[in-house]
């Protein structure tokens, strides 16, 4: 069978989707060497000396059935082409004949083949106001239309399944759910290596995390607000935030100056995919409010070392993290402040969380997740 994947955010972005997208494709390849797979993807504009495109050339020097397909445009032309305009170029014209595509990130592109589609979230119709105005014209006129054109949708949560039915009216019997998850490099990280990574990023001792783009959605505003309720002797540990700048980030980064805590409030920009497991390692928490999620990969990393988790009672988040984890409303800044006081003053109900997280982390493997994509391939295989 011939598998064509849409590969853009693999070579785009280090985490979210484009990590979805990487573990998903070498999973499935490895487990399956009978299946051709081609990813596409727009190379104009990328960097080829990039973590992700040395990733890219690495998985295909290892997978002999895995074959790029890059289109020398940028990827703001192709979604143009083929999502805006809508124009007829059949990706099979880049791929070849194709039995299979997988669009990863929301879209399908034209084709004849069967097509399983990939939904990660609905923020932009349950909380318009954390995207730019443009992104949100883009999605609500593209993401029901190729829902409605795929013979099948991936889902990541039973959030995601029952938000798409309930906004879209989309049959149950469409979609399934496959969750993501974390890969085997998290774990809880000798104090030697965590202290190594302490030294280079200039971190102190002790200090509370949050993963994520620093975008409204993930809430970090807010969650500097009640950062800054602590008592003064508490905020003595920083919060680290981990993650680039998204949209829409100015007021997160100015919440620091209003709130008088530039001493106090860490910024690291993206942090590698070999510090992460050592920065929640060295974590007293892993603080993750966000307003919606429609999976929260950071939850299960974090739970996977051994770290305790602060997150939502809302969307995915609560399927997601289980009893191992406190769960906040993240709208209310005071009871975000409460379970911070919480984890920084009860070492014991730290330790109850810290041994939880990783057998709640262990139901959440990318190896899981790839293998469960191959087998939704297969399935619509069946059906050429």
């Amino acid at each position: 069978m011939h598998i064509a994947i849409d590969y853009n955010a693999a070579v785009r972005q280090g985490g979210g989707i484009g990590r979805f997208v990487r573990e998903i494709t070498q999973v499935a390849a490895q487990a399956a060497p009978q299946h051709r797979f081609s990813l596409w993807y727009a190379a104009r504009g990328l960097d080829p000396n990039s973590a992700q495109m040395q990733a890219l050339h690495e998985l295909q020097r290892r997978l002999p059935n895995i074959k790029p397909r890059p289109i020398p445009i940028t990827e703001r032309l192709l979604t143009i082409l083929w999502q805006r305009l809508q124009l007829p170029l059949a990706v099979e014209q880049i791929v070849g004949a194709v039995d299979v595509v997988h669009g990863t990130d929301f879209v399908l592109p034209p084709t004849k083949a069967k097509t399983l589609l990939s939904i990660h979230d609905f923020a932009y119709i349950i909380h318009p106001e954390t995207a730019p105005p443009e992104l949100r014209r883009y999605l609500g006129g593209v993401v029901p239309r190729n829902i409605r054109r795929a013979d099948h949708i991936h889902v990541n949560s039973r959030a995601t399944k029952a938000d798409m039915e309930r906004l879209l009216g989309t049959a149950p019997d469409k979609s399934t759910i496959v969750y993501s998850g974390s890969g085997s490099d998290f774990y809880p990280r000798p104090e030697a290596e965590i202290a190594e990574m302490r030294q280079r990023l200039g971190l102190p001792e002790r200090y509370l995390l949050n993963v994520g783009t620093v975008q409204p959605r993930k809430n970090v505003e807010r969650l500097i607000e009640a950062f800054g309720k602590l008592p003064a002797e508490l905020r003595s540990q920083p919060l680290v935030i981990g993650g680039k700048r998204g949209w829409l980030a100015e007021p997160i980064y100015a919440a620091v100056q209003r709130y008088g805590l530039a001493q106090s409030v860490i910024f690291l920009d993206f942090v590698s995919d070999s510090d992460l497991p050592k920065l929640y390692s060295g974590a007293t928490a892993m603080v993750y409010p966000s307003l919606y999620e429609g999976f929260g990969v950071p939850i299960v990393e974090a739970q996977a070392c051994g770290t305790p988790v602060i997150t939502s009672t809302i969307s995915s988040l609560p399927e997601i993290a289980g009893n191992a984890a406190l769960l906040v409303d993240p709208h209310d800044t005071a009871a975000i402040t409460a379970a911070l006081h919480k984890v920084l003053t009860e070492p014991e109900f730290c330790q109850t969380l810290a041994e939880a997280g990783p057998r709640q982390a262990a139901k959440f493997t990318w190896e899981g997740t790839g293998l469960g994509i191959l087998g939704l391939y297969e399935l619509l295989g069946q059906q050429c």
